[in-house]
């Protein structure tokens, strides 16, 4: 026969009825995880600091990096030195900020996005203050290439922190906001420099636009930010080689950077020996005329946020090849004599090139599946290394056939962009 335990019966002490009880926690539901940040709205207002804090970290970078393109004939007859070894002072500039982009991945990655921008901005603008001032040509290519080194740090991080930064949705109209200010940037170099310049001298011009990037960099370091979507942490060189090696065995990327070698070193070209083509006969136009021709510049300001609207609608590829297209239409047209007509092709040549530059350039870092700060700052390295390369060979065809072989070569170089990106550019799942 089974019987049934018998519980023991609690015994209820004093303290048990006293506010000194141990109160019994009741159960909470599970404290839901913290979504992912998502990046800035278009329209908040930490969106609009970001693109404009950028919009002057590019006028800081291009107007030192291209102002001694406004002058090129003035600094050739002051140096005696001819048009080829005078484009050397923005060649130097471009293959030092070329050579500079990889390294400024790494740091940024350590000391974070904003603070790598703000030493570059400001090692930048200290050689910009220096620069005019040097007086030996070798000594001035020697500066420029520190000068271009200092300003890598700003193409080399601003496309990927945008990408950090700003909702996905609008990456790429932001990254084409981005590349409209570098082209603010690279204008207002080239349109202070000359006009200056010619009153004065071409040291007194590229002085005035380092004081003026000082002005914007000034304003980047007040009203950008704090970061959200990047917690800095070490990077080793080794695994900076290990990405730099992975990225440059993906076909896909291999494409977009071939994209910013051609297209940007049959740009640089054009606008490198415009001057001394219209300086001479049967234009004969002084610097201070010329140097406003640089307004093109501003075709390239909207065609690159434009072109960063299509893409939703039409596909990266299609507007990528559309914009060289334009780019290739343009440059021939600045084949013709009448001034109104290469002004025009001029004005055509460069909306083609930012658009296909705002494409390829933010499409390297959505490209990649990982370390995209180093994908972004391989895009860039390839990107200056053209303008350096194409900017002095071009100065050989130029002198040896005048401005028809410029062309020449030219539109072999946009059409061997197109035929990458026709054959082999597509979108990634």
């Amino acid at each position: 026969m089974s019987t049934t335990p018998t519980l023991p019966t609690p015994v209820l002490r004093p303290s048990d009825l006293t506010d000194n009880a141990p109160a019994v926690a009741p159960p909470t539901a599970p404290t839901p995880a913290a979504a992912p940040w998502a990046g800035h709205d278009r329209g908040s207002a930490a969106y609009r600091r970001i693109l404009l804090a950028l919009l002057c970290a590019g006028i800081a970078t291009f107007a030192q990096l291209y102002s001694p393109q406004g002058v090129l004939p003035i600094l050739a007859a002051d140096m005696g030195v001819d048009a080829s070894r005078a484009s050397l002072t923005v060649s130097a500039a471009t293959l030092g900020l070329a050579a500079s982009v990889l390294p400024w991945s790494l740091v940024a990655d350590r000391i974070g996005r904003v603070a790598a921008m703000r030493v570059s901005l400001v090692a930048a603008t200290a050689l910009g203050l220096l620069m005019p001032w040097i007086p030996w040509f070798g000594t001035l290519m020697v500066v420029r290439v520190l000068e271009g080194a200092a300003l890598g740090g700003i193409p080399a991080i601003a496309v990927v922190y945008l990408g950090e930064e700003i909702d996905r949705r609008h990456a790429a109209i932001a990254a084409g906001t981005y590349v409209s200010g570098t082209t603010i940037g690279g204008l207002l170099g080239r349109l202070v420099a000359g006009p200056v310049a010619d009153l004065t001298d071409w040291r007194v011009g590229t002085f005035a636009v380092a004081l003026m990037a000082s002005a914007a960099a000034l304003v980047f370091f007040t009203i950008t930010p704090p970061p959200r979507g990047f917690s800095p942490h070490p990077v080793s060189v080794r695994h900076v080689v290990a990405a730099v090696g992975r990225h440059l065995r993906t076909p896909r990327l291999l494409v977009l950077y071939a994209q910013g070698f051609l297209l940007m070193g049959a740009f640089v070209a054009i606008y490198n020996y415009l001057g001394f083509r219209l300086e001479g006969a049967p234009y004969a136009m002084p610097s201070s005329l010329t140097s406003l021709l640089f307004i093109a510049y501003l075709s390239g300001t909207a065609s690159s946020r434009i072109a960063g609207g299509l893409v939703a609608r039409h596909g990266r590829r299609r507007v990528l090849l559309t914009s060289m297209g334009i780019m290739l239409a343009g440059a021939l047209l600045t084949l013709a004599q009448p001034l109104v007509l290469v002004v025009a092709g001029l004005v055509v040549m460069t909306a083609g090139l930012f658009g296909a530059h705002a494409i390829a350039s933010g499409w390297a870092g959505v490209q990649a599946a990982q370390d995209r700060a180093q994908a972004t700052s391989l895009y860039n390295l390839w990107y200056y290394v053209g303008s350096s390369v194409f900017g002095f060979v071009g100065g050989m065809f130029f002198v040896a056939g005048g401005w028809p072989a410029l062309i020449g070569m030219v539109a072999a170089l946009i059409a061997i962009a197109g035929g990458f990106a026709l054959l082999a550019a597509h979108e990634r799942e």
